[in-house]
């Protein structure tokens, strides 16, 4: 259908000269519906729409890259000089796809560009690709062809142009194991990196907050619920409140939000050095090499903010009174513990790095080539409720695999606090919790887990677009 309206709006852009100002003026009087010689975001969104270019964003960025004047508005001078600047990055982009330089792309040529960006589509996959820009059916695009369909489109870069398949950081469930996400060289050189990773940040604090009732019940069955002592979730909260208040449902939030910017900047700097140490110079990182940067950089940034975990759950856990905040706390389990009662817990947490983001990498890309296998010949953006729903079944597949990893953890740090002599090590632990209590005894409070997982992809969401709006990302 979008291919249609898209030739019918384009239709005298197939055989354009690059140069014709003509052919400009006629796409420009066009989308300029109002007819006042400029266009603003609006129109142009629009025009977009009526191409099938539904990409968030997309309008917003053409206006601000061509808009010399400051205006908010391209006149016909701005549109043309942005459409003969974008006409050459594209060019360059089609002759990088055209290997065999014969003057077409086919599906073999668009399956090595996009392994070569550590994305495997299939034989299938590449061809739906390639039709989606085919207007002769010829199953091989030309110049022409490629430039009317990526005319109106920001990118102009192969790597730009699939990066609606970015695995994005905007989705946080509580659980920072994940590999990082990945930044255009555009946007490092730019200062658009360190706002998605601020505008994240903020997500994250507003989606833990949100949520925190929950990850408190999550830890308080983790460590307390057995088989002869049975916690329902009602039971649970209602044990919480009667015991601290409605307030101490939020216990321990305050280290949870703090975490954030720091594993969130040792991840991302690590992350960037890893991938550099796997790959060789302007080479593209293919996707185990990826997922081996990825738990590299978890496992770096879990090491360095490891004793604010250990904090988190003490704190969670904490009775009335027991501590005065996290700094008492602090003090106290240095003064009765030692350093080493901060690091109680550490080795099951990095060994459930690699089935969490594993397991997440593995899952997010099926459902991406599956999405292109079967949608790719609409349109190439698989639109925001896909990428969500992508992005939470990954995420929520990787929890459930490193879960029983994550309540050893957790018990791990909350009983370091015992005599010497009561300190179970990873391998008893997990011994004793399924003798006692059986294989779903590995599994207790997963069920709040697992609540919590669709209000904290929604809650992060919502955020992270506002703060894109605020930080002036992109609307």
């Amino acid at each position: 259908m979008y291919q249609a309206l898209r030739t019918c709006l384009l239709s005298s852009a197939r055989c354009w000269d690059a140069d014709s100002e003509r052919s400009y003026q006629v796409l420009f009087d066009k989308i300029d519906t109002n007819k006042d010689g400029k266009v603003d975001v609006a129109e142009l969104r629009a025009g977009l729409k009526a191409m099938g270019i539904f990409r968030h964003g997309a309008a917003q960025r053409i206006v601000s890259t061509g808009d010399q004047n400051k205006d908010g508005c391209l006149d016909f001078n701005e549109f043309t000089k942005y459409l003969k600047e974008h006409e050459m990055k594209l060019l360059l982009t089609f002759k990088s796809l055209d290997r065999n330089n014969d003057g077409h792309i086919d599906a073999t040529e668009i399956q090595q560009a996009l392994a070569d960006l550590g994305m495997n589509v299939s034989r299938e996959g590449a061809l739906k690709i390639l039709q989606s820009m085919d207007i002769d059916g010829t199953m091989m695009v030309d110049w022409n062809e490629f430039r009317e369909h990526f005319l109106l489109y920001p990118a102009f870069n192969l790597e730009e142009i699939i990066r609606y398949w970015k695995h994005s950081s905007i989705l946080d469930i509580g659980d920072s194991l994940s590999i990082p996400d990945e930044f255009t060289e555009e946007e490092k050189r730019s200062d658009e990196w360190w706002k998605q990773l601020v505008a994240g940040a903020a997500a994250g604090a507003v989606s833990r907050t949100g949520t925190a009732p929950l990850d408190r019940l999550k830890v308080f069955m983790q460590v307390h619920s057995t088989k002869t002592n049975k916690i329902s979730m009602i039971g649970g909260f209602r044990q919480m409140i009667v015991e601290g208040g409605l307030t101490s449902l939020w216990r321990g939030n305050g280290i949870n939000v703090l975490k954030i910017a720091p594993e969130t900047a040792i991840k991302f700097m690590a992350y960037e050095q890893y991938k550099k140490l796997l790959t060789s110079d302007g080479k593209k990182i293919e996707t185990h090499k990826r997922f081996m940067a990825g738990s590299l950089a978890g496992a770096t940034a879990q090491t360095t903010i490891y004793p604010m975990e250990v904090l988190k759950t003490r704190l969670t856990l904490r009775k009335t009174g027991q501590y005065a905040g996290m700094f008492d706390c602090a003090k106290k389990i240095l003064r009765k513990e030692g350093v080493i009662a901060f690091y109680k817990g550490y080795i099951p947490n990095l060994i459930g790095i690699i089935p969490y983001a594993g397991i997440d990498l593995a899952v997010y890309e099926t459902l991406k080539n599956t999405w292109l296998s079967y949608h790719a010949k609409d349109s190439p953006n698989p639109g925001v409720l896909v990428l969500l729903g992508c992005g939470t079944i990954s995420s929520t597949c990787g929890q459930l695999a490193s879960y029983p990893l994550a309540l050893v953890r957790t018990r791990m740090q909350a009983k370091a606090s015992l005599d010497v002599s009561d300190q179970p090590s990873m391998s008893s632990l997990l011994r004793t919790i399924v003798a006692k209590d059986g294989f779903f005894g590995l599994y207790r409070g997963i069920l709040p887990n697992f609540m919590k997982v669709i209000p904290a992809v929604s809650i992060s969401y919502v955020v992270y677009e506002y703060m894109k709006t605020g930080l002036g990302i992109s609307k």
